[in-house]
Order: C-alpha cells, then structure tokens, then sequence
C-alpha cells in the first residue's frame, strides 16, 4: 500500500505542477499512514534525487528514450505496471494536459475510480472523499471514491507547493512496452515564453486594444512582471495573437496567482477559463463590463492610458530606467 505520484516532465525538465503534486501526494500518504513514491518516466536532466524535498522516499525512473515523446497509450501502459509493481492503492496525477490523457485510461486499466481536478486533500474520516470544482468552477463537488484503487488528478496552482529537506532514493525501473502506435514526425513548441499552464502572472488582452499593433503594451508590462501573456477568444480568432494564448471556455483554462486583463469584457465563456485565478484585476472603460463584477481589483478608465502609467510605476518600484 502506497501512493504513487506521477511525476509529469517534458524536454528533460520536471514540470511545475509536478511539484505540486508530489507535495499534495506526500501529505496524503502521512493522512493515510503510508508511503510517497514518485514515478518518472524518459530521460530528465534534473537531479531526481532531489526531489525527495517534496515529501517521497523513492522514485521509479523509467529512464526509456521511447517515453521521451508523450504517448498517452505508452504511459498508460508503463505507469500501470509500476503501480501493479510497487502496490499503489492512490495515484496522483496533475489535471493538466498529459494527465487528462491518462488518467481515464488508467482507471480503466486498473479498474480504478478517479477523480478529476481536485482541490484539496480527500475527507478520510468515513471513506474517501474528493473536493473538485464544477460547472466552470461556480460549485463543488464532493466525489466518493470506492474501488481498492484511486486515483487523483490536482488541479493545477490549487495547493502549496512545500519543499522540505531531504532525498529520494532513485530506483532504475524497467516496463514492457508495446511497439508504439504514434510516430512524431517532428515537434514545433513556442520558446522564450512562460508557459501559460504554469505561469503565476498573466497579463491578458481583449478587443479593447483595437488591434495588434498596439500589444506591445501587454508584452511590456507582462516582461516586467515575469508574466506569461494571454487574450480572449476574439482576439485569436481575429489572429491578433497566437491561439496558444486563448484563455477560456473554448481555449486554455488557467489558475494564476494574478490574472490581469485589460480591455476584456469578461463574457462567461471566458471567466470559465480564469476564474480558479487567485486574484484578478480589471481594466476596461466600460464600468458595466460583467468582468467588474468577477473581479478583485478594477480599474475604470481607458487602457491606453492606464496601461502606460501602470507599466511606469512598475517601473519605478522596480528601478527600472
């Protein structure tokens, strides 16, 4: 009996909301008075060992070329014979996009139930009970889990990433794999940008900006707050911006620590996508634009001269000419 971590990684480095869930599994396994370990899959050029801080005793490194490319089958596959391997009764997973390819197959593969997108630790004090948001996050659910086997997908940027003292003890572990189904003929990635799926900051823009050539405001203020760069439905669809940046409904889902739109109305296909944000500041000139009312902070006025005075005091605090 133990709880296994899945721990997510792509071009050799381990993924932010890998930390996260390695901290959210380490403090299951303490509530449940069992053990933490950690599953890795491809080639990583971080120290593995180092990641006993968050809470594991050991991680299973599947150290495979052919898992360095993500194939949801193949990780299926592996990941469900080192928890068949080392007697996982809880898998814990991030509910971002590689999770949410294979968490469902293997809940099928081990005849587990899952639950999606939690938010906090399980109620154990009679049984198992998992907190999720539903309905674009305006509710809770409360998802009883009764098979011998769970498993978990966290939300990401839903719990506190703690890192502690200590190592992991890296255990060299071999799967059998199938002849992979899916050949990756090639690999395009946007680089030199915060990831938007693991950004703390973001700075996003809406139609209000009137077109693309004044975005360079957005990109200012989103480089001087470390921040990733978002927009609205709209503004993709008017290829202002790239689509990889469309937050929404019908695009990413994000859960920021900051979420800073400007010249967004905040219509509720796009709130569905923000609105897990912990803090969100407004800037629109419209004072009945619905987002005010979602908002923490706002800010009534034209964003192209509230923006420029924002990007000026920032400036100054940071002591930037």
């Amino acid at each position: 009996m133990s709880v296994l971590i899945f721990i997510d990684a792509a071009d050799g480095h381990v993924k932010k909301s890998s930390f996260e869930a390695l901290t959210y599994g380490a403090q299951l396994a303490q509530q449940l008075g069992t053990t933490a370990e950690g599953v890795l899959l491809g080639t990583v050029s971080d120290e593995v060992a180092a990641l006993g801080r968050y809470g594991v005793s050991r991680i299973h490194h599947v150290n495979d070329a052919v898992l360095n490319n993500f194939d949801a089958q193949q990780y299926t596959r592996a990941l469900a014979q080192v928890a068949a391997a080392c007697g996982a009764t809880v898998l814990v997973l991030s509910h971002n996009i590689t999770g949410k390819a294979i968490a469902p197959r293997l809940s099928v593969r081990l005849k587990a139930a899952l639950a999606t997108g939690a938010v906090a630790l399980p109620d154990t004090s009679n049984g198992f009970t998992v907190k999720k948001g539903v309905f674009s996050g305006k509710a809770f659910a409360h998802i009883s889990l009764l098979t011998p086997v769970k498993i978990i997908s966290l939300s990401p940027n839903s719990f506190t990433t703690k890192a502690g003292e200590g190592t992991a003890d890296v255990i060299p572990t071999q799967v059998n794999l199938e002849a992979p189904r899916v050949k990756v003929t090639g690999v395009s990635k946007v680089t030199g940008q915060v990831p938007l799926s693991e950004a703390e900051l973001v700075v996003s823009g809406g139609r209000g900006l009137k077109g693309p050539e004044n975005w360079g405001m957005v990109e200012d203020l989103a480089g001087l707050l470390g921040a990733a760069t978002a927009c609205s439905r709209a503004v993709a669809d008017a290829h202002w911006r790239p689509h990889h940046e469309h937050v929404g409904q019908t695009g990413g889902a994000i859960a920021p620590n900051l979420y800073l739109a400007i010249g967004i109305s905040g219509a509720i296909q796009h709130l569905a996508g923000v609105n897990r944000s912990k803090v969100i500041v407004v800037i629109n000139k419209d004072p009945e634009a619905p987002f005010f009312k979602a908002a923490d902070y706002g800010i009534v006025g034209d964003a192209f001269e509230v923006v420029p005075k924002l990007i000026e005091e920032v400036k100054k605090f940071k002591g930037v000419a």
